[in-house]
Parts: C-alpha cells; structure tokens; sequence
C-alpha cells in the first residue's frame, strides 16, 4: 500500500479564524483611540503577533514602553482565546471532514503544520484533533513559513521522506513552504494569489475521491 502524509494548514484550511483574529485586533486598537478597518486586517494575514501590535501603533501613532507592549500582547491573546473559546464543529470548513475521512480510511499520514500556538486548543474545541496522527504548531518551530521548518518536521514526525508529503495551504508563504520541502502544494483559495501551487481549490468541496486516490497512488513526479 502506498503511504503518504498530508500536513494541512490550520485557519483558512480547516476553520477560519481570521474574524476573531480581527475582533481581537480591532478592541485593542479601539481602546488605544486607534480606528483599525478590515483593510488594514489584510495587511496582519501572516504577520507575528508582535509585528502585528508594531504596525497597529505606528498607525495610531502611539508609543508604549516595552512593559506596556507585552501587556497589550497578552491582552490580544486572551481577547482572542475568549472567542475561539466559543468554537463548535459548525465552524470546520466546507468538506474537510470529507477529505479527513477518506484519508483514515486510507489509513494515511495525517499531520497539522500551523505557525498557531493556539492550534491545539481550536482543534479540540471543533472536535478533530483525535484525527491527526501528529501536530506541528508555533510552539514546536522557530521559522517562520516561506521557510519549511514546519512541513518537515510533520514530515519526520510521519517518518515519511518530504517527497511523499502532500500540503493543503490557503497563503502564499505557505505554498513556498511546502515547495521548498519537496512536497505537493495545494492551495486553498484563489488561483491568482496560489498561482505556485501544484493545484488549487477554491475549497474541499472542489476536491473529489479520485483527486485523492491519485494523490495517495502516483509518486511525486508523475502527478
């Protein structure tokens, strides 16, 4: 039987938790007398937390001592936390558990490999993280997405080479990621920003049981 690992990226992938990412964002903002729009949200996508706060105050143009800084950090995480906390399976994007599923049955590798340090905790909340054989988050990494850090250490953690690994990424640096690790990219989105990508989806619903199959029986090369 043919074995391959599938690492899926986690918000924009399998949930999207960008929205509380923005609420988060916007109360800190607004209580520092700072307008934060959804606009200026785009620009956070992929962006660490601490660049996140810098650009937000360089906007307002508000200075804070580094003490305060950390605070207003912690403040955002727990925001944050307090409404990923309401998570329920609902939230799980349009046929994954489809996907998921025809890959248990496969008995495939299944893995996450999110820049998230949250990941753990989202997945729990939506009731999947008894599916995946191994979790690969933002406390397990020290670089960050394009660089492949975290594709391969999923990888390995699958005892599986990079080559036989297949990554479902909704962002750019991903997708350069998964590229730099000599693995199959499958971006989720839209083909103008995914265009490095091996494949692309608009989403899981796009993905048919044949898509899978020959990803699971065709070698790296031949797909």
């Amino acid at each position: 039987m043919n074995k391959k690992g599938f690492i899926f990226d986690l918000d924009g992938v399998i949930v999207d938790t960008a929205k509380y990412h923005f609420l988060a964002w916007k109360k800190l903002a607004n209580d520092l007398g700072i307008d934060f729009t959804e606009h200026q949200n785009e620009q956070l996508k992929g962006v660490s937390r601490v660049k996140s706060l810098e650009k937000i105050l360089d906007w307002g143009g508000v200075s804070v001592s580094e003490e305060e800084f950390l605070q207003l950090m912690d403040k955002k995480n727990r925001d944050y936390l307090s409404y990923i906390d309401t998570m329920t399976e609902d939230e799980i994007l349009v046929d994954v558990p489809k996907v998921l599923n025809l890959l248990k049955s496969g008995d495939q590798g299944i893995a996450l490999g999110s820049a998230s340090k949250n990941a753990r905790t989202i997945l729990k909340k939506v009731h999947l993280f008894e599916t995946f054989h191994t979790i690969v988050d933002g406390t397990n990494v020290t670089k960050a997405k394009p660089d492949p850090e975290v594709f391969l250490i999923a990888a390995k953690q699958l005892d599986l080479e990079p080559e036989h690994c297949i990554v479902f990424e909704d962002s750019i640096a991903g997708i350069q990621a998964a590229n730099a690790a000599n693995m199959i990219s499958i971006g989720i989105g839209e083909e103008s920003v995914l265009s490095e990508a091996d494949f692309v989806f608009k989403d899981f619903s796009e993905i048919s049981e044949s898509f899978v199959a020959q990803l699971i029986n065709k070698q790296h090369s031949t797909i």
